[in-house]
């Protein structure tokens, strides 16, 4: 059980211990994974970025993700739930896009006209405060994959076990402190599981922002 995200974070950043010293960058997954990877940035002495992911949901049911688009337009598609509602490609581009144009939006709020961190030839971490089905942290994973990191770790407090077999084929290395049955809750996980603001967001990337360390 984690205090909250700054206790799961601090605990994340232990088991994340042996990349001190090397160069890394760590990119958060808004808003949940903020704060979490904020403490592993901290601990690590290594800049911090986001990874804006959205979900792109079914016409009808748009709590139903068809599929997923990350920053730069790695996308993930549910041909399933496309051929379930009878999704054709350019329903789905148009859905697509309308997300990408949402994620720049949300850069602009969080970051201003700060760049995206280069991962190039350096070690990325991907934070996140949980995963749940692992649609989003794919998408957020083959983005980060096609910036040419040397090596791309998935760090997580709390996933289903299934998932985070899944997710090994996009990522080096996953790291969980607490792998879950297949009906498990990652809010139960977290004593104080609250929803996080916008300007927490912010907040705490204007803090994290360093000179020099980008």
């Amino acid at each position: 059980m984690f205090r909250d995200r700054r206790d799961a974070g601090r605990r994340l950043a232990a088991a994340l211990a042996s990349f001190a010293g090397q160069d890394v960058v760590v990119l958060a997954l808004p808003r949940g994974g903020v704060p979490v990877a904020a403490e592993v940035a901290q601990a690590l002495a290594a800049p911090l970025d986001l990874i804006l992911v959205r979900k792109i949901g079914s016409p009808f049911h748009e709590e139903l993700a068809m599929g997923a688009v990350a920053d730069g337009g790695a996308t993930v598609r549910n041909p399933d739930v496309m051929a379930a509602y009878g999704v054709d490609e350019a329903t789905f581009e148009a859905a697509r896009a309308a997300q990408l144009r949402e994620i720049e939006r949300r850069r602009a709020a969080y970051l201003g006209k700060r760049p995206p961190v280069d991962v190039a030839g350096r070690v990325a971490i991907l934070v996140d405060d949980g995963v749940a089905t692992g649609a989003t942290t794919r998408a957020a994973l083959q983005a980060v994959r096609a910036r040419g990191p040397r090596r791309l770790l998935l760090a997580t407090p709390v996933a289903p076990s299934d998932v985070l077999v899944a997710l090994e084929a996009d990522a080096d290395e996953v790291v969980c402190l607490e792998p879950l049955g297949p009906v498990g809750a990652i809010g139960a996980h977290y004593l104080d599981f609250r929803q996080l603001e916008d300007d927490e967001v912010v907040k705490t990337m204007a803090r994290l922002r360093q000179p020099g360390r980008d």
